[in-house]
């Protein structure tokens, strides 16, 4: 942990908290901050409100310039999260990461209670990959020499609805299998490896390339092929750093929303680029891209494509998913707004209304297939709830923000 004399900046923290069991948001769940390491020094206490959400507030933060360059000093500052919610079992949080500049979003799940006393331990959020210095990757071949055909190798490429993250190495048994929404999953792994400060289209070009080495994953069915029962692991050895119950940060969330169905491809290769990469710093990986490299790059104004193509070559190009599973209907692909008509509309307006029954903070819809001013304000209620742009606009991200939730308030359990 830094000194906190060296906590000049500001970071912010919003946390939000769902049941496990039917997406349901907890209201008047109390919230206890403390710095890591001071567990029973409480600097802020929260509540939240029927949407399941706390307030915004302030955190202290070290200066930004620490995330923007590899240096000896910590980045980040650490907190400690308490949760309590009658009816459910506590959740304890130790390490959440603020960094200066930047709203972190915190996702509780909490479960409901089943016996009064149950022990439990807190959840440890390990250091940040450009932070601590984790087993660097062993290195793939970027394409997969798999059949073109068969029951191991899927047929097109697919944005899966969920990936199925193993907590270790893969021959480590006794590690948990995690089951992730997709986005949820991306959104986490580029919080864990690169730093929200990092120019927009840095961010981007990192998240292409931890896009397409999930989605190659899925595509060649790569453990499961040798075996086993999940699509990717969290070692960095071999896949990602998924962190399980850490923070993500709106500006990481946000990019994942716009670009989720993409990936990195090479003329006449069906399959997603395993896309391989390291710090560049710390660990040399020539022909993959550096991290920090690419953070140079962003700040000379380089395009994502064009950061991707310094690295990985200038035949590389981004794809777009063949199919996005779990979702009702697909993008209609261009914006709902104010005079739209049609089933498109219609399907928005339907699932809107369903997600008001169980987000009390929303308007009900009336599913005429008319995008009128009370669909305007349903849709503006319906992003400031989930942290989207509050435009009154259903843009892509809206559009599967929206059948994110449908999906997971009308489902009776979902897998944890």
């Amino acid at each position: 942990m830094p000194d906190m004399n060296s906590f000049i900046d500001k970071g912010q923290l919003q946390i939000s908290a769902v049941s496990a069991e039917g997406n349901v948001p907890i209201d008047d769940a109390t919230i206890e901050i403390s710095p890591t390491g001071e567990p029973e020094n409480v600097i802020e206490q929260l509540t939240t409100d029927s949407s399941g959400n706390s307030e915004t507030i302030d955190l202290d933060a070290p200066p930004v310039e620490y995330s923007l360059s590899p240096g000896d000093n910590q980045p980040y500052s650490e907190y400690n999260l308490k949760i309590t919610a009658p009816g459910y079992d506590e959740v304890l949080i130790s390490g959440i990461q603020i960094l200066s500049g930047q709203l972190g979003l915190s996702n509780i799940r909490m479960t409901p209670t089943v016996r009064e006393t149950v022990p439990y331990n807190p959840l440890v959020i390990g250091a940040h990959t450009l932070w601590k210095l984790y087993p660097p990757k062993i290195a793939e071949s970027e394409i997969k020499d798999i059949a073109e055909t068969g029951e191991i190798v899927l047929s097109r490429v697919v944005v899966p609805e969920t990936i199925i993250v193993h907590a270790g190495p893969p021959t480590d048994a006794s590690a948990p299998n995690y089951y992730v929404p997709y986005r949820d999953y991306i959104k986490n792994v580029a919080s864990s490896e690169i730093y929200a400060t990092w120019p927009e289209s840095t961010i981007i070009a990192n998240v292409l390339a931890i896009m397409s080495f999930t989605l190659n994953r899925v595509y060649t069915e790569w453990y499961r092929n040798k075996g086993f029962d999940f699509t990717i692991t969290s070692s960095t050895a071999y896949d990602h750093f998924f962190v399980y119950g850490r923070n993500i940060y709106e500006s990481i969330s946000r990019v994942v929303d716009t670009i989720f169905a993409n990936y990195l491809s090479r003329p006449n290769v069906r399959q997603p680029i395993l896309t391989q990469y390291c710090d560049g710093k710390r660990v040399s990986c020539p022909n993959w891209m550096s991290q920090w490299g690419s953070m140079y790059l962003g700040d000379q104004g380089y395009t994502p494509i064009e950061i991707i193509r310094n690295y990985y070559g200038s035949d590389m190009y981004i794809n777009s998913a063949e199919l996005i599973s779990g979702i009702p209907a697909s993008w209609p692909g261009t914006d709902l707004t104010v005079g739209s008509t049609g089933s498109k509309v219609r399907q928005m307006q339907e699932q809107l209304d369903r997600i008001s029954q169980t987000y009390p903070a929303l308007p009900s819809v009336t599913p005429d297939g008319i995008y009128g001013e009370s669909t305007r304000q349903a849709v503006e209620a319906f992003q400031r709830v989930f942290n989207l742009p509050v435009t009154g606009v259903v843009d892509y991200p809206t559009w599967y923000k929206i059948s994110e939730i449908y999906v997971a308030v009308t489902r009776i359990a979902e897998l944890n």
